[in-house]
Parts: structure tokens; sequence; C-alpha cells
């Protein structure tokens, strides 16, 4: 094992050398990229007609109907008049004797601003979300309310067949890519019928499996312009397995017999692990965060802008103080540090494989999400994916005494029923080596990227390598097309100790129509009032707007020596 300073500093932090996302703050894209024409708007033509007038193959429309203005709101702002499909792609008797389709529906605005967008739901997917295109911490606009055509979809089971669904070979192919494969040419044909013709514009985005939808398919199909890519599980399977071994570090440090509720069927009890690092223990590890790493931003203001430099400067070893008798919340045990760090490292295999990332260190490990990731999810939600959909062959497991050594190889095998592995049907192709994704740059279209330094399920540093392979992939020229924004503070896809809420559809279709290349994005906090929903877990000292830049890395958020903290102007990005 590496040592506990060394195993808590993230590996290739050094910027020396990275031309991603220049340092320059013109809005223009770089010399040579590929600007593609605007999209153009055009009225409904039909809705109601749509019943009839719409065939696509193996396709069924259930349901046509008008919403008017104002029935929906984002935030508290009324959304426009629309038309509402609702219907059902491919639906066929399992191999395991079950109903199957890929359910969605479509938004169609009467207003049309001639862009179609695709939204990658999260989790184990199995519902149909309300497609309004809408992303970070209680979001205020979405593509709907800016004009999009959009569309959602259960990716191709039901809510009560989540169980089940990984153990049917199709449907974990729909989960995986197949799902957004079969929707897109469905959507835009759906659009050609609506509006006489087709979209000029066509988006994809999502978080967390979301996330990794979009980073799939534009490494799979390419078929849309732009990708809006939120804290991709490119790596689910190694990251649901990481949990699982992380759970069984904790629990020897956790309370004997400590039972919780599960988080999704109230009348079963799990493991409760929350004792293995309390809350208390966790805000005393990020205060001490706080007091390494606050200021290397220039500004002393509750956070951690400069991450890189962070990881150097903290230390769990010898910054945090150790226990000489009870803990008492103002301390950490030995074992304690060990497992810490070991978890913030991504896990091994006890031959010294590695299962997954390191994640980098960020005070937002003191909020409510990060607990429950580690300590409840891990053992109530993690077990199902990598029994049924990621392992072949399938199958349950007490995650507390599941062998993950013999597990993680599952993730690689096939047989006569499952044809592809559980990495084939959910990674990126090629993602330790992204070139094919230069594809993109020679089309025009673009990428923009953002993950919470604080998640705790899926590494900012994970999509930080990823995005510094494909650099090198394109010679030093990937920020001609593709850009990544991390969120300091932010937990998973929103909340934590962060300014979550920020809008970066309208960035990245200004860089793919217009050649404007995002550089900085203004995030505000969501605190007493927020018309998007209050983030409860927001210091007490912050004022309730504060706002920040969201900076393409590797540039940081750096305060500019004068004016009021809680206001983006008072910072650059360099």
């Amino acid at each position: 094992m590496k040592s506990l300073p060394h195993a808590l500093r993230i590996a290739g932090a050094a910027l020396t050398g990275i031309t991603l996302a220049a340092c320059s703050s013109s809005p223009t894209a770089p010399a040579g990229t590929k600007r593609l024409s605007a999209a153009v708007g055009a009225p409904l033509k039909t809705c109601a007609g749509l019943t009839q007038a719409f065939r696509f193959d193996q396709t069924t429309v259930d349901a046509v109907s008008a919403v008017p203005a104002g029935e929906m709101k984002q935030g508290t702002q009324p959304v426009a008049e629309h038309c509402l499909v609702k219907g059902a792609m491919h639906n066929r008797k399992g191999s395991d004797g079950r109903d199957y389709a890929i359910g969605f529906e479509m938004r169609l605005p009467k207003t049309w601003n001639g862009r179609f967008y695709y939204q990658g739901n999260g989790g184990l997917d199995g519902s149909v979300k309300t497609a309004d295109g809408a992303l970070g911490g209680g979001p205020l606009t979405g593509a709907l309310m800016q004009g999009f055509a959009v569309i959602s979809s259960d990716a191709g089971h039901s809510g009560p067949q989540t169980p089940n669904f990984g153990a049917e070979a199709q449907s974990r192919l729909d989960y995986g890519y197949q799902a957004v494969a079969k929707l897109t040419p469905m959507a835009k044909a759906l659009i050609a019928a609506a509006y006489g013709k087709g979209p000029d514009r066509s988006y994809l985005g999502g978080c967390s499996n979301g996330g990794r939808h979009a980073m799939v398919e534009a490494a799979r199909g390419q078929a849309y312009d732009g990708y809006l890519i939120g804290a991709p599980g490119y790596r689910l399977p190694n990251a649901a397995l990481a949990q699982l071994w992380g759970a069984q570090q904790w629990a020897p440090l956790a309370v004997p017999g400590a039972t919780t509720q599960h988080p999704l069927n109230p009348s079963a009890r799990i493991p409760d692990l929350s004792g293995a690092f309390t809350k208390a223990e966790r805000k005393l590890v990020a205060d001490t965060v706080l007091v390494k790493c606050d200021a290397l931003d220039g500004a002393k203001d509750g956070l951690v802008q400069a991450t890189q430099a962070c990881q150097s400067a903290f230390n769990l070893k010898t910054d945090v103080a150790t226990c000489t008798g009870e803990r008492n919340g103002q301390c950490l045990s030995a074992a304690q540090k060990t497992v810490i760090a070991s978890v913030f490292a991504g896990g091994r295999t006890t031959d010294g494989q590695a299962i997954y990332s390191a994640f980098p260190v960020d005070p937002g490990l003191a909020g409510d999400n990060w607990g429950l990731w580690k300590f409840t999810n891990s053992v109530a939600l993690d077990p199902l994916s990598v029994g049924t959909v990621f392992s072949v062959p399938p199958g349950m497991f007490d995650p507390l005494k599941v062998d993950v050594n013999a597990r993680l190889p599952l993730f690689s095998a096939t047989n006569d029923v499952y044809r592809e592995s559980g990495l084939s049907l959910m990674t990126p192709p090629g993602h330790e080596n992204p070139v094919n994704v230069a594809k993109l740059k020679d089309r025009g279209a673009k990428v923009v990227v953002y993950h919470g330094v604080a998640d705790a399920i899926f590494s900012a540093e994970d999509t930080r390598q990823w995005m510094l392979r494909l650099d090198r992939a394109m010679g030093g020229q990937a920020d001609s097309f593709a850009r990544f924004f991390p969120v300091p503070g932010m937990a998973h896809c929103s909340g934590g100790l962060a300014t979550d809420q920020f809008d970066l559809l309208s960035p990245l279709v200004k860089w793919v129509e217009q050649g404007q290349a995002p550089q900085a994005v203004v995030a505000t906090a969501r605190g007493a009032g927020n018309a998007g929903g209050v983030n409860t877990e927001l210091p007490a000292d912050w004022a309730p707007n504060r706002s920040r830049p969201l900076c393409a890395y590797p540039t940081v958020a750096t305060y500019k020596g004068s004016g009021s903290l809680e206001d983006a102007a008072s910072f650059s990005c360099k």
C-alpha cells in the first residue's frame, strides 16, 4: 500500500505542458476550430395529428396532448406551450418472459428553435422522467424552456423491472448504449413530422449515468453536434465495485450491529456504516482541508478552487490530529486514516490491481450526499448493479462478504447468453486512448464536461484523466472542441458546499453554432429564497446568492484582490 500522504495526492497533478482548455480569456475558439451553421426554428405544424401521421419502424405512439403555457414550470418560470408525445419502441417479450420496451416522452415546443436535445437520465434508468432537459442544481432553465424539442426515455425497462432487467441480455444492451442509438433516428423523424423539417442541430446531455450515456454516444454513434457531459460514470462498473470494496473497509470501524433504513425499501434494514467516519469527523477533515487550501486561490471564502494544488498541500496523516484515546470528533484513529486514505485512492485488489480512480480531496466531503453514497448506497444500491448488470454470469450477493478480487474479472467476461461484457456495454470504446473522439472535432461537434469535485461515487479525477488522455490523443489540441469544468465543493451532480446552479447548455450551443468557446460560466449558490430550490448544506456565512465563475480546466477561479467575496466578478480564471 502507498504511504498515507501519497495515497491522498492525485497522480499527475502538475499542470506543466498541459494545453487543455488554454488560459486565454478570448471568447473565440482556438485556431482550426470548425464552426457549424446556426439552427433555424419553425412553428409546430401539428400536434394531435401526430397520432395518425407519424410512423416509424417498431414504434408506437400511445398518447399525444397539447400542454398549455404555464402548466409546466422551470423553477418559478412558466414553460411555453408545447406538444407532449408518449410512446414506446421495440415492444418485445424478453428471454425471461417479461414484456420489455423502450418507453419515451417527447416535448415539442409550439415555437421551436430548430434544435433537438436528448435527455440522458441517471441511475439504473427505468423511468421516463419529464423531458425538460434541465441540468445543474435547482435548474432555472433547460432545453425545453430554451425552445428545443426534448426526448426522455427509460432506456428499455420499467421501474418494477429494475431489480431484474440486468439478467435479460437485450435489456442490458439497451441500458448500456442501444436505447440511445434506437431512439435518436426516431426522435429526429418525429420532429420532422411535427415541424415539416428535421433538427438543424442536435445535442445530448445528462449527469451521472446520463453523462455516461452522452460520453458513450460520443465515442460510438456520433449522431450529435454537442455533448453536455455531467459527472460521467463512464467506468460505472469499476466505480460501483470500488463502493463495495470501500464498504468492506468501513465496516470494521462502524458501530457493531448498527442498521439503517433502506433508501428504496422503508421496511428493510441495511448495515449502518456511517459510524466509521462520522459527520463530525468529516467536518474536522473538511475544516483542515480549508485551513491548508482555502487561500490557494487568493481568497479565504470557504471554497477550494485550486483543487490540484490542494492535493499536494493537504496531508491527512500529519495535518489531522491522531487520536491517542477514544474518538471524540476532534481526531482520527490511525485505523481511520488508513481506511480513508485507501478509499480516496480508489481501492485495490489483494494482488495490487487498481479497482477505480483516486478521488480528489475537497471540503465537500463533509456533506450529507458524500456520506449517503459511501455508507448507504454502497450496500443498498451498488450490489444490484454489480451483481445483475455488470457481471457475467449475473448473481446477487452480500455486499460485505462478496469477494471483490473474484468479482472484478466478471466485468470482462462473456458467455453464450451475454455476448458483450459489462465493461463493453457500459464504457466508451477506446476510453483509454480516446483518439476516436477526434471525429467530433473533424465535423465541428463540441464537448462540454462538468464534474463536482466532491462527488463521492464518480471521481472528478477520473474525468480529469480522461480529458488529459483526450488531449494527448489530440496532440495537445483538445481544447479546440472539448472543455472540462470542475465544480469545487459540489456533490454528485448537484448540492454540497458549492455554487451549483448554472447553465452550460447555452454556452455549448454558442460554441457549436457561433464559434464562441466557453472559458468561464457563472454559477450561483442556492440560498434562502432561491427559485430552483434551496441547498440546505450551504454554510451560514455565505450570501444566499453567492456566485463564482466555473473555469475551464486547467484555469482556476482566482480572487482579483479586491471586490466582494460573494460576487463572481471579483474572480478571474487564471
